[in-house]
């Protein structure tokens, strides 16, 4: 992942979050402006701690948010729980027939 794509995740989950860039900065303890400084300083990255807090800011997983799609994360999650309780003769031929 490019630093430019980690920057759009941060932005995507802090605007589902609803959360101004303002706001999580000072949810997370920075100052006021370092989101906003995050967001559109492209040499600019957050410490993987700093990240952490910014994802339990956005209420999302770490998981989630290097899933290759977060807006399809909650949705393959569900897919993948209802499959576990599936024989796995049905499994074979879910994939035979996908």
């Amino acid at each position: 992942m490019t630093l430019n794509e980690l920057i759009e995740r941060i932005s995507y989950i802090r605007c589902r979050a609803n959360l101004s860039a303002r706001k999580l900065s000072l949810e997370i303890g920075k100052n006021a402006g370092y989101i906003h400084m995050l967001e559109t300083n492209k040499n600019f990255a957050p410490t993987f701690e700093t990240l952490l807090e910014i994802l339990d800011a956005c209420n999302t997983t770490i998981e989630e948010f290097f899933y290759y799609s977060i807006p399809a994360y909650q949705q393959d999650k569900q897919i993948i729980e209802k499959l576990q309780s599936v024989s796995p003769d049905k499994k074979e031929a879910l994939l035979k027939l996908i």
